[in-house]
């Protein structure tokens, strides 16, 4: 058949081609098949809801490798409903036998199509959500966040922006303004005005710039996001020149590119942005007025009248029947100089406060008597809404935000991490959350809580983030470094290039912070310096380079507790120097985020072609005990090493006794776990809790990590290429918690889960390949909570064993699966079965994100 024949990224085009030819043909067929007008319809209807679906995979802006033997299948099966539509046109009126024979297969071909997009469409939402974490890395996704749900004072503005920005003359616009006047909220409203929509349709890429922008991966992440594979760039301009290549080549239409946040120091490579191309325009949004370009939009602070309007929103006075006289308000107005974001975090602070409060605040407020000019005064006056903050915890966790790089997500389940460890928040997070929305209601952040289903699926907060304004940032950064150097609670580094701080070459005392972060950025060299951390607990690096060695003052690091690894790079970087982390007798903790782990706990160093070693003023008490292999098969030697210190040449692989959680976000990891020279159990005895999100090199859960009994909770989420757990899972005989969220190519759960009796959390939603659940589910006496919504396939009758299920509680599903629970809730009588409305629209994505 032609389909057999099909491969690559022919599949999708000749997808789209049979898809239009069945569409076609039933179309055509309406016309003429009076006896199966109905199920024509019907079938035509069922065509026309998935064209824009049929459409993405035609233009292969979706995978259909993943899906690739099922895509084939249809292929052929719309090939052969053609045929079978145009012999329903030629059946006579009176051939009832034949009637009834074409009637159920055309009900079958309808069938299959919509079975099959209905797992497409799940599958996409899933694949559309990983793109956009992808696209985190170097910022934010490209498509424009929505705006606040509040804005006053902005209407004006919008219509003069637009009306310049449409002007022909015009292909770069500036808006420029000081901080917290709300540059990036007036574009957003732009964004969504009709006229605007209309002239530049999806054509509209919104990219955050920051201070130190990774020009290749901004372009890159514009690659990604209009659906092309973008080359490795050489350098920057290549990255610019690529860009303007596809745009002028592969897109149509009129295009904006927004680049928001633009820095001072950007102008050169900026101009290169200039396409000559017709149609396309660029609106920047900066603090600077860039004298180069021509045009300039300079965005005013709020009038008294509208800050006074959006002062008594955010302080809850919108009735105006306040007991706070409007006096006290224009002087806080005052000081806050117009600017929004000013007038929200202060009004945010007094919002539900006594008037005795408002009082003695003002007064604080009116000791520093300058107008807000500038952003200097600007951090000044949300410095003092700090002071205001009665809660220390709240106030430290606050200042915590500031570890991570500017304009970048914060992972919700990063912050639960440091917090459980340093202010002994509850592990699980209910604290953590409790904080953050605490800092959001003061305007503080923004906490954005990715798509949920019916109910709390076990406190699931992998896909949740922190946004910051820079100025927030700034201010967090500021307040945490008050003292001298070596007294600093937190230490914060931002690294560009290899322009280390002046203080590292002069510091030779040990310094006395508990939170160190330092942030590189991709010219990095990995010239470590050479410092004393002796009181770090948590250790925050973020980095964009290809590869990346840990610090080698980590092992000085006696009382790390939690250790963040992020790459903000496009690609997944090498991690090396992992053996520091085996001297560390506190680490509970490690987070790493897109990097390359070989192996975690490989064999030593073997050199089987080295003839001859020479060791000249060397350290070797150690070099040649404490291995796990004979020497004799590790060597025959060939090196010259001087002047340096050897443990151990062939020493045990990482240990991490105490490490009590491990997370793996879209890392590399399929040989994370194998080829280790020890069991993973004996490396990882105490480990309670892994996480592993959006790894897609993870096709089978190695058998070794079924061997770690003390483990508790197994979390593996939008794994697409997971398809199979091993028979051994069953040793987990600890285990609590088992999550397998979005495994979109698992076909099934081992019987031998049967064996997990203190199991209580169970959750296989959006998982469509998942045709039934296992035979002896019932023996899981203690599972309370099931969650099976987005489970497509599953359609037969539950197993008999679900009735043994006494504890059950809660079931989450779709009302289809719903039905399969009826009969079993008359057994189970404090069952409760909970319909998912799912959202497959992508209202969880990022908004009012500053």
């Amino acid at each position: 058949m032609a389909a057999a024949l099909i491969g690559g990224a022919a599949l999708g085009a000749v997808f789209g081609e049979a898809f239009s030819l069945l569409s076609g043909a039933v179309q055509d067929a309406v016309k003429e098949a009076r006896m199966f007008k109905s199920i024509l319809k019907r079938l035509q209807s069922t065509l026309d809801s998935v064209k824009p679906l049929v459409e993405e995979i035609r233009c292969l802006n979706r995978q259909v490798d993943r899906r690739g033997e099922e895509v084939k299948r249809l292929i052929e099966e719309m090939n052969k409903g053609k045929e079978l539509v145009l012999k329903c046109s030629k059946i006579s009126w009176w051939n009832y036998r034949m009637k009834s024979q074409y009637l159920s297969k055309l009900c079958e071909l309808e069938e299959d199509i919509g079975r099959f997009f209905q797992v497409e469409t799940l599958a996409g939402v899933n694949a559309i959500r990983q793109n956009s974490l992808v696209v985190r890395y170097g910022g934010v996704s490209c498509a424009v966040p929505r705006p606040p749900d509040f804005i006053v004072g902005f209407d004006v503005h919008m219509k003069k922006l637009k009306m310049q920005l449409l002007k022909e003359e015009v292909s770069v616009l500036v808006l420029t303004a000081p901080g917290g006047c709300g540059k990036t909220t007036l574009v957003k409203m732009l964004c969504q005005d009709e006229e605007i929509k209309g002239i530049f349709e999806k054509n509209i890429f919104f990219v955050p710039v920051s201070e130190t922008p990774n020009w290749k991966v901004i372009v890159d992440r514009l690659f990604h996001h209009m659906g092309f594979q973008g080359p490795e760039f050489q350098t920057n301009e290549d990255a610019v020149y690529q860009l303007e290549q596809l745009l002028k080549n592969r897109i149509e239409g009129s295009i904006l590119l927004i680049l928001d946040d633009v820095w001072s120091g950007s102008e050169s490579l900026l101009e290169k942005f200039k396409f000559h191309m017709p149609n396309f325009k660029i609106l920047m949004t900066s603090r600077a007025a860039f004298p180069r370009f021509r045009f300039t939009y300079k965005l005013q602070p709020l009038n008294d009248k509208d800050a006074m309007t959006l002062f008594h929103h955010s302080a809850g006075l919108q009735d105006r029947s306040s007991l706070i006289p409007d006096e006290v308000i224009k002087k806080i107005l005052k000081l806050c100089g117009g600017f929004p974001l000013a007038v929200e975090v202060i009004g945010k602070s007094l919002c539900g406060k006594s008037a005795e409060v408002w009082y003695s605040r003002v007064k604080k407020l009116s000791s520093d008597r300058s107008i807000l000019n500038s952003d200097s005064d600007l951090r000044k006056c949300l410095q003092k809404s700090l002071d205001f903050l009665d809660d220390e915890v709240i106030k430290n966790c606050f200042l915590d935000l500031g570890l991570f790089p500017e304009d970048q997500r914060i992972p919700v389940a990063t912050l639960i991490d440091m917090w459980a460890e340093l202010y002994n928040l509850d592990e699980d997070g209910i604290d953590a959350n409790a904080n953050l929305h605490e800092i959001t209601s003061l305007n503080l952040a923004s906490l954005v809580v990715a798509r949920k289903d019916a109910s709390d699926v076990g406190n699931y907060y992998s896909e949740d983030f922190v946004l910051q304004h820079d100025l927030l940032r700034e201010l967090a950064i500021h307040q945490s470094s008050q003292e001298p150097i070596k007294q600093r609670k937190r230490l914060i580094m931002d690294i560009s290039g290899n322009n280390l701080p002046n203080w590292t070459e002069q510091q030779r005392q040990p310094l006395g912070a508990r939170l160190l972060s330092i942030s590189t950025d991709e010219t990095f060299s990995s010239s470590w310096f050479n410092i004393e951390p002796p009181e770090v607990e948590v250790l925050v690096l973020n980095f964009q380079t290809k590869n990346y060695m840990l610090p080698e003052f980590v092992e000085k690091m006696d009382k790390l507790k939690v250790l963040a690894v992020t790459n903000y790079g496009y690609f997944p970087a090498e991690l090396g120097n992992f053996q520091l982390l085996g001297s560390l007798s506190d680490i509970k903790k490690i987070r790493l985020e897109k990097v390359s782990i070989p192996s975690l706990f490989k064999s030593p160093v073997q050199l089987k072609s080295l003839e001859m070693i020479s060791l000249f003023m060397s350290n070797i008490s150690q070099a040649f005990r404490n291995y796990i292999i004979q020497v004799s098969n590790a060597l025959p030697i060939l090196k010259r090493l001087e002047n340096v210190s050897i443990p151990s040449l062939f020493n045990s692989p990482v240990q991490l006794k105490s490490l009590e959680k491990i997370s793996l976000f879209m890392c590399t990891i399929d040989q994370a776990f194998r080829n280790c020279t020890i069991p993973v159990s004996d490396a990882l005895p105490n480990l309670k809790e892994i996480n592993i999100d959006y790894c897609n090199d993870l096709a089978e859960l190695p058998a070794g990590l079924c061997d770690i009994v003390s483990l508790k909770k197994l979390s593996i989420t939008n794994c697409h290429k997971l398809s199979a757990l091993p028979e051994e899972i069953g040793k987990l005989e600890n285990l609590e918690v088992l999550r397998l969220k979005s495994c979109t190519d698992l076909p099934e759960l081992p019987e031998s889960i049967r064996s997990l009796h203190k199991l209580s959390i169970l959750d296989i939603s959006d998982c469509p390949s998942i045709r039934k659940l296992p035979k002896y589910i019932g023996e899981l006496h203690n599972l309370k909570k099931l969650h099976m919504e987005g489970c497509l396939r599953l359609r037969n009758h539950l197993p008999t064993s679900t009735l043994d299920l006494e504890q059950l509680e809660l079931v989450t599903c779709d009302e289809e699966r719903a039905k399969l629970w009826e009969p079993i809730k008359d057994y189970l009588t404090n069952l409760k079965v909970e319909v998912a409305e799912k959202d497959v629209n992508l209202n969880w994505l990022p908004v009012n994100d500053f």
